[in-house]
């Protein structure tokens, strides 16, 4: 049998690489959802900048500033869900799990592969707090250009990342009459320490 069949990791990969042919931006672009301290849901979208194979039932990986609104509510609360939705080949993905922080050495990676541009406006932006006017973040920018000149960029210390850690992962395509193809992996755990024994899988009405 085909793996992407049997393993849910493997089939998102497949169907992230037709959209990355057909969708004409960012097709690693997925909608996060977090919920605030006392319960309310919060959405924002993001960019999914790794799918983990080398660890039981694998993780989607994002970045972000610590102290944004998100960062907040995922350390707060670390329970997050993902939603992909690709129009041009109507088909969507969403996952759900908890969250956990990428190792310094992670995020030192890929924080060294991002733009210069980008490092810097990782140390100019005070990402979801009020902003006076664009000539505050310009300015910042300016002076932290000026700081680092030439050199080296080192990541903040409140820059970082997450993986989240699928439970639950539903793949739905579009079909004709709005009876779409729902099909849903749930994680299998064994009894002592939660160990990872693969995936069930079952479909759903649409």
């Amino acid at each position: 049998m085909d793996s992407a069949a049997e393993d849910p990791i493997a089939r998102f990969e497949a169907w992230m690489a037709e959209a990355a042919k057909t969708e004409p931006n960012d097709p690693n672009a997925v909608c996060l959802a977090t919920s605030t301290p006392d319960g309310r849901p919060s959405a924002r979208m993001v960019l999914l900048k790794g799918v983990d194979h080398d660890r039981p039932g694998g993780g989607f990986v994002f970045y972000t500033n610590l102290e944004s609104r998100k960062g907040g509510e995922l350390q707060a609360n670390p329970q997050a869900a993902l939603c992909f939705h690709w129009k041009t080949l109507q088909r969507s993905v969403r996952v759900e799990g908890a969250v956990e922080p990428v190792s310094d050495a992670e995020a030192d990676a890929y924080y060294a592969s991002r733009a210069r541009g980008s490092r810097i406006g990782a140390w100019a932006s005070r990402q979801s707090r009020p902003l006076e006017g664009r000539w505050a973040l310009e300015k910042a920018v300016a002076e932290y250009t000026v700081k680092f000149g030439i050199g080296e960029i080192p990541r903040p210390p409140h820059w970082s990342g997450f993986r989240l850690l699928p439970r639950r992962i539903e793949f739905w395509r579009d079909m004709p009459f709005r009876l779409h193809d729902r099909q849903v992996f749930h994680r299998v755990d064994g009894g002592a320490g939660d160990s990872f024994e693969g995936w069930r899988l079952e479909a759903l009405y649409p």
